[in-house]
């Protein structure tokens, strides 16, 4: 007791002491003025939650590092949460940090909340997938049929993977002869989706392949996060060549198998959608064959049938009777026309006869016959009257047979 009270006259006593309120006020403004502590992300587990009138109380703790905080939701904001609070689950908590002064006590005043873990990835994965969605790449009506008969198959897997040597063991025995082209890649971890799309380019580069098969063994959850990575999607989707997705699990559908042209459940179910059965198609070419002859036979019988049906209806037509009735027809057309001509060329024959006589009338050398002379001067020039005469003047005198030289001794006026 002596030393304390010795001690106290040693301490100086501050001139101001802040009070409750002012030390608050100070820690708030510290807190509530943070750049980081504004809008601060916090995960943990919720170890109870309370709905009152203003809202939804619940606490955030880390139960590793024995730590917690209070959080409030107001009734504003709780339509707006991806998911509400549930005790014992784990959550990605968005909002401020809020000073109550009453109290002293700091909180989350939360604006969001996200489920952690599983819940996160799961989350994550229906947002990209609607948002996939709602671009179409997973529109059926963007799906291209597989070729019936493949000369190159692309696989893109691991060659480590247990499916690579599933697809060709499938290959080889349902379609011998198949060339077969493998693009390596990584198919789990955090590089698995730039060596997929990597994988798929170069296949794309090489031009050769009619279909691809993009494939894995089974797995957990998690090894199959790089087949729901929105590069590996759009580079499917962007892909010119048929895609198989052949991904070994059952439970759950990734991006990959929904964006893909076909979706197989495992690797040699992805083979075998690929490639037609050789022994399959041995049997559907004989079942041709016989389909072939079936319908070669039913077509013979048909004909037969209706070359028969022409024969009676020919035979009943009577065409003897018919070609004979036709044949008199024909000669007595035939007689008519002979007859046509001889009449026509009768007429003609003798209208030449007319012609010739009415020709012979009018030829000079008739007239001479039959005791006309014609006279001509010495220029050839017929003569036609006395005036053209003169006494002394040659002429030419042309009889009905040969001419005579004279000469003019005297003209004479009629």
């Amino acid at each position: 007791m002596d030393r304390i009270t010795s001690y106290l006259p040693d301490m100086l006593a501050p001139e101001v002491a802040l009070s409750v309120a002012g030390l608050t006020a100070y820690i708030q403004a510290l807190l509530e003025q943070d750049d980081q502590l504004r809008q601060v992300w916090v995960t943990g587990e919720v170890s109870s939650a309370t709905r009152y009138r203003s809202g939804l109380f619940f606490t955030l703790q880390d139960p590793d590092e024995k730590a917690a905080i209070n959080c409030v939701v107001w009734n504003s904001q709780i339509d707006r949460l991806a998911t509400l609070p549930t005790q014992g689950e784990q959550l990605i908590i968005l909002g401020r940090v809020h000073v109550h002064p009453q109290r002293g006590q700091y909180q989350l005043i939360v604006w969001q909340v996200l489920p952690g873990g599983e819940g996160l990835r799961a989350l994550r994965y229906r947002q990209l997938r609607n948002r996939l969605e709602a671009e179409g790449l997973f529109d059926p009506l963007r799906k291209r049929p597989l070729p019936s008969h493949p000369r190159t198959v692309a696989v893109v897997t691991s060659p480590q993977a247990a499916a690579w040597g599933d697809i060709q063991r499938t290959l080889r025995r349902r379609y011998p002869g198949l060339h077969v082209l493998f693009s390596s890649a990584l198919v789990q971890g955090d590089q698995a989706p730039d060596t997929i799309v990597r994988a798929i380019q170069r296949v794309m580069q090489d031009g050769r392949s009619d279909v691809l098969i993009l494939s894995r063994g089974g797995g957990a959850i998690e090894d199959m996060a790089c087949f729901n990575d929105e590069r590996v999607v759009r580079a499917i989707a962007e892909c010119p060549i048929p895609v198989i997705a052949g991904i070994g699990h059952q439970r759950d559908e990734s991006l990959a198998d929904l964006v893909a042209d076909v979706c197989a459940h495992t690797p040699t179910a992805a083979a075998e959608q690929a490639v037609p059965s050789l022994s399959d198609l041995y049997t559907e070419h004989r079942e041709r064959m016989l389909a072939l002859n079936d319908a070669m036979q039913y077509r013979l019988e048909i004909t037969r049938d209706r070359l028969q049906r022409l024969e009676g209806q020919l035979h009943q037509l009577k065409l003897d009777r018919r070609l004979q009735h036709e044949t008199q027809r024909l000669n007595w057309l035939r007689h008519q026309l002979i007859q046509s001509s001889l009449r026509q060329h009768q007429q003609a024959k003798q209208h030449c006869q007319l012609l010739k006589q009415k020709l012979g009338t009018l030829d000079p050398q008739a007239v001479l016959k039959r005791g006309y002379a014609v006279v001509r001067q010495e220029n050839g020039a017929i003569a036609r009257s006395t005036t053209e005469l003169v006494p002394g003047q040659n002429l030419l005198v042309q009889l009905g047979h040969g001419q005579l030289k004279v000469s003019v001794t005297e003209v004479l006026n009629s």
